[in-house]
C-alpha cells in the first residue's frame, strides 16, 4: 500500500515580520503621498514652451500659433507683426493652445517677438521669434500657387486627370478569353 503523502500546515510568517507589516505598508503610503504631492507642484512651475510656424512669413502671410504647457484653456499671443490673437485648446484636455494670425501688409521686415500669455493678465507666458521678409513662406497657399497663372494651373490639372485616368483603364483592362 503506498504512503499517503503529508500535509504541511499553512506556512505561518514570522512574528516579528508579521508585527513590522503594517509599519511598512504605512512607510510605502507615505512615499507614494509624498512622490504624489510633489509632481504636480514641479509641474505647476515648468515654463510653457511656444512656436510660431512657418517662423519666416512674407507679409501678409498667415501663421500658426501653439503654446504647450500652460494649464489653462484660454490664452493669447501678441506681438508687433500682427497684434492681439486669442488662443483656444486644441484638444480636449487643453495640453496645448492653438491659434493662426495674418501678418500686417505693412509688417516692418526683420524679427518679430511673439509673446504668449496664458490665462488672463499675469497668467505664465512664453516667447517665440518671428521673421517677416519679402522671401518668405506665403502663408495659406504655402506660396505653390502664388506665381502660377491660371493656364498653367489648368494644364497641370489636365494632365494629372489624363494620368489618372489612363491608370485606371489599365487596371480595369481584362486580357482577351483563350
Amino acid at each position: 500500500m503506498p504512503a499517503e503523502p503529508r500535509t504541511r500546515p499553512p506556512a505561518r510568517p514570522h512574528a516579528a515580520w508579521a508585527a513590522a507589516r503594517p509599519a511598512r505598508l504605512l512607510a510605502l503610503a507615505a512615499a507614494a503621498l509624498a512622490v504624489a504631492a510633489a509632481t504636480p507642484a514641479a509641474l505647476a512651475h515648468a515654463a510653457p514652451s511656444a512656436s510660431v510656424s512657418p517662423s519666416t512669413v512674407a507679409p501678409g502671410g498667415r501663421v500658426g500659433l501653439n503654446v504647450a504647457g500652460c494649464g489653462t484653456k484660454t490664452g493669447r499671443a501678441t506681438s508687433t507683426a500682427f497684434g492681439e490673437m486669442q488662443l483656444t485648446p486644441g484638444n480636449l484636455e487643453a495640453a496645448n493652445l492653438v491659434g493662426s494670425a495674418t501678418v500686417y501688409r505693412n509688417a516692418t521686415q526683420g524679427s518679430h517677438l511673439v509673446t504668449f500669455e496664458c490665462g488672463g493678465p499675469g497668467g505664465l507666458r512664453a516667447t517665440a521669434s518671428l521673421t517677416v521678409a519679402p522671401g518668405g513662406a506665403r502663408g495659406g497657399t504655402g506660396g505653390s500657387i502664388g506665381t502660377m497663372s491660371p493656364g498653367q494651373v489648368a494644364v497641370g490639372g489636365s494632365l494629372v486627370a489624363a494620368a489618372l485616368g489612363a491608370g485606371v483603364w489599365t487596371i480595369r483592362r481584362r486580357p482577351a478569353s483563350v
